[in-house]
């Protein structure tokens, strides 16, 4: 379980958090009028604040994608499996889930309604606000 002592905020880390709010208004707006991508800016609002939140904590994972440039899904699946045990939040796991299948259902499949991804949103709004809430109390 993380304390206020244990997180630490580079630079990089409100820009991720500013980025996944961008996303998920923009996945919101376009739920009825394009699923599709509407899927693919919810994932990326997810990927952001799994993002912001390694980087916060000061994740082996954070450290490892800056060490080789970047992101990959293996990686940004244990950065949240680790997010989930530092934070004690164990709904992190199953909305980290969903993200993952508006990422491959919703966009590369395009199998997801405008229900579909209605229904998910607040799954992503929850991580979002989650990642505003721990840098706020910073």
């Amino acid at each position: 379980m993380y304390s206020d002592t244990d997180i630490e905020l580079p630079g990089e880390v409100w820009k991720h958090v500013e980025i996944a709010e961008k996303f998920l208004v923009e996945g919101r707006e376009l739920i009825d009028k394009d699923p599709v991508q509407a899927s693919e800016k919810l994932y990326k609002a997810a990927e952001e604040v799994v993002k912001t939140l390694a980087l916060a904590l000061n994740l082996p994972e954070a450290r490892k994608a800056t060490e080789s440039g970047g992101w990959w899904s293996k990686l940004l699946e244990k950065a949240a499996q680790g997010i989930a045990k530092a934070l004690g939040v164990k709904e992190f796991i199953p909305w980290w889930d969903t993200a993952f299948k508006l990422h491959v259902d919703g966009f590369h499949e395009a199998k997801l309604s405008s229900e579909d991804v209605k229904e998910r949103y607040e799954y992503i709004e929850a991580m979002v606000n989650l990642a505003r809430r721990i840098l706020q109390k910073q």
